[in-house]
């Protein structure tokens, strides 16, 4: 497989701007950018503390273990701890302290008691603990630095091998497969089907938070391409095709991600266990015990229960033309029920292998008018394209955003 990814410097970088709540407005702007280096973090002042006044002892938060035990055993007094707790109790509650958690302690070199305790509460916030001029708890939140990158592959596999393989996150891999989930058929890609994406990382220091925003994206499969591009309308950003029709349909394309097809839709197929004839009004995904299943629509749950040779079962109506039929089940996600309504996308159950099954699967079934149809040719049409009024404006973020995937090589 060839894969190239780059961080854009010296290059076309996007800025997106959105003006106030209250308009559905919004202003793409191109410009030329140079490499900035990355910022970094002063070793003699850390979390605004002069660090080398102080011996540092750091450790992690162990099971059962209370920040009030590690002062004390570094000097603190009980009467401090209690003054810093509850006189900050609005700025943070120690009750939520999370074992496994970095501490970092700054102790005084001539009676090594603690003046300052920093804990790490998540990646981008610290809370400081004072026992020096002043007895409080402060918060410190680190600066995030986004970087706008480049990324293509070309597929032998999966789209999870193409991109993991190559040193991309698993973020940006769900990201991927939920943009275009509507569109591509992640289970009868090919090899030689390529995709393309401008995307944000995100990173403290030097250490990567994952990624965020999807920038523009195209995803090339069975020799159809489909660009995804961002935009706000009616004050929620969605992504749209090229013809200004949105990427989200009625219906997911699969009720599960990147498992593989193992028997379709037929009038007459050998049953794996009884060995015999019958139809298959189905489809069957092949995936491990547990896998999250989705529901393919927004829709009301009709059966949730046990249906002979189907196993654990649940049906739901979408609407007055389609339902859908999830089947063998190992079991069903929590408040799944009849009568309940679940929107698209929603985990409705848990492949298994109930009821008459040589496998853990999804047998998947799509009815129409109360016929069963093939599921993987329903083709469901998309919710609401850009409107008139806007076509002119997403004509113009739409060309440089193409224009920028264009520069992309595979």
């Amino acid at each position: 497989m060839h894969f190239t990814r780059r961080v854009i410097f010296l290059a076309a970088l996007i800025f997106i701007t959105f003006s106030c709540r209250n308009s559905s407005r919004s202003e793409l702007k191109l410009t030329q950018v140079k490499q900035v280096p990355a910022k970094k973090e002063d070793p003699s002042s850390l979390y605004g503390i002069p660090a080398d006044s102080f011996d540092l002892v750091q450790g992690h938060i162990k099971n059962n273990e209370f920040i009030s035990g590690i002062l004390l055993q570094h000097g603190v007094t009980p009467q401090e701890i209690d003054k810093a707790v509850k006189g900050s109790i609005t700025v943070f509650d120690v009750r939520n302290v999370r074992s496994g958690n970095k501490y970092i302690l700054y102790c005084d070199r001539d009676n090594a008691r603690a003046k300052y305790l920093v804990y790490e509460h998540n990646p981008t916030t610290c809370y400081v603990f004072s026992f020096n001029d002043s007895v409080n708890i402060t918060c410190f939140r680190k600066e995030i630095r986004h970087e706008v990158e480049f990324a293509s592959g070309t597929i032998e596999t999966s789209l999870w091998d193409a991109m993991i393989g190559h040193g991309l996150r698993p973020s940006l891999v769900a990201g991927l497969s939920d943009l275009f989930a509507w569109s591509v058929d992640f289970f009868g890609l090919q090899t030689g089907d390529s995709f393309k994406v401008i995307y944000e990382e995100l990173f403290i220091g030097d250490q990567s938070l994952g990624t965020g925003r999807i920038y523009g994206a195209s995803f090339t499969s069975n020799g159809a391409t489909v660009n995804a591009i961002p935009f706000i309308q009616n004050n929620e950003e969605s992504y749209f095709n090229s013809d200004g029709n949105s990427l989200k349909k009625a219906f997911l394309k699969a009720p599960l991600q990147f498992y593989r097809i193992t028997s379709r839709f037929s009038a007459s197929r050998m049953h794996p266990i009884l060995r015999i004839r019958r139809p298959h009004f189905g489809v069957d995904y092949a995936a491990p015990v547990g896998t999250p299943v989705h529901s393919i629509g927004d829709g009301r749950v009709t059966l949730v229960g046990m249906d002979n040779g189907a196993g654990r079962i649940v049906r739901i109506q979408h609407n007055s033309v389609y339902a859908t039929t999830y089947m063998h089940l190992s079991s069903f996600a929590e408040g799944i029920k009849a009568g309940v309504h679940v929107k698209q996308n929603d985990v409705i159950g848990f492949v298994g292998s109930s009821g008459l099954a040589t496998g853990p699967h999804l047998d998947f079934r799509i009815y129409m008018n109360g016929s069963p149809v093939d599921p993987l040719k329903v083709d469901a049409p998309p919710v609401e394209p850009v409107s008139p009024e806007n076509l002119e404006r997403f004509g113009k973020e739409k060309s440089v955003i193409l224009s920028l995937l264009e520069t992309i090589d595979l």
